[in-house]
């Protein structure tokens, strides 16, 4: 990931015009209830913004071991790119409605192979509040294909299910907390959570206008799920499907406490296969779960 070093994983409204290339501002609405982010992006978008398909470009066809959004193969990725008119070398934005926790699975994908990408602190809302008025229809035309190579997804930010029992591994759940106790789940086969797993929901790393909390407010929210300095290489983000854990992961590198790995299938894989535990109830505070 060497070639993130000068774009952070986070950026506000006003830091767009200071950053070192050519900026692609890339909308990726997307909602859990199956309403179309599509059509949210042709009601107004931000001037000049490419809408990204997440179930399209974003995520493979789901299957039983791979969760709802596998990732796509590296092809699929990079043809959706081109598409788009994006370069290697561009500095992709991503944003949403709601705080940048669906945009970050694109930044990741970025980030993760080697890309310059960030999400917009705040999303639609905080360009709107500072450009009110300036959404609009139209969708813009790209010039030309992009010249987005193929990368594999690189095996060393990915965990599969069956380490996360480890004793060096810490899963942490994105999702929201009555999910993480098996109060409910809209989606998934089996209440509950990965045992041992910490619960740092990703939405509560914003404030009620969607941006990013202070960095000590969220490296607090990461201690009191058992995440510090001296073991935030162990960590294993997983959600529902692997989307909005990659919020977590970005935000885990903004506070400077390292970039962790990916279990991309997230508790729709794992809930799935019977055999494996399930835990409901509050998390246990620490870490991973007895080896």
């Amino acid at each position: 990931m060497d070639a993130c070093v000068d774009v952070p994983p986070f950026v506000r409204v006003e830091e767009l015009g200071g950053l070192p290339g050519r900026v692609v501002l890339a909308d990726v609405r997307w909602y859990l209830d199956g309403r179309s982010g599509r059509t949210a992006y042709e009601g107004g978008h931000l001037p000049g913004a490419v809408f990204v398909d997440l179930d399209r470009r974003l995520a493979g066809p789901p299957t039983p071991a791979g969760g709802r959004n596998p990732l796509p193969s590296p092809e699929v990725f990079s043809e959706g790119m081109r598409a788009l008119g994006i370069d290697d070398d561009d500095i992709v934005v991503a944003h949403d409605d709601q705080g940048g926790v669906i945009a970050a699975r694109l930044v990741w994908m970025l980030r993760v192979t080697g890309r310059r990408a960030a999400v917009l602190d705040g999303g639609l809302d905080a360009w709107t509040r500072v450009h009110p008025g300036s959404l609009t229809a139209d969708e813009p035309v790209p010039a030309r294909e992009g010249d987005f190579s193929v990368r594999p997804w690189p095996v060393e930010a990915l965990v599969e299910a069956d380490h996360l029992g480890r004793p060096d591994v810490l899963p942490v759940d994105a999702r929201n907390r009555d999910r993480f106790v098996g109060a409910q789940d809209p989606v998934d086969p089996r209440p509950g959570h990965v045992p041992g797993a910490a619960n740092i929901p990703c939405r509560e790393n914003l404030d009620g206008l969607g941006r990013l909390l202070p960095v000590p407010t969220i490296r607090d929210n990461f201690a009191a799920g058992g995440v510090v300095p001296e073991n935030a290489s162990t960590v294993v983000s997983y959600c529902g499907s692997g989307v909005t854990a990659c919020h977590n992961l970005l935000t885990l590198e903004h506070t400077g406490l390292g970039s962790g790995r990916l279990y991309v299938g997230g508790w729709s894989a794992y809930s799935r296969d019977e055999a494996r535990p399930v835990e409901t109830g509050p998390a246990r505070r620490g870490g991973p779960a007895p080896a």
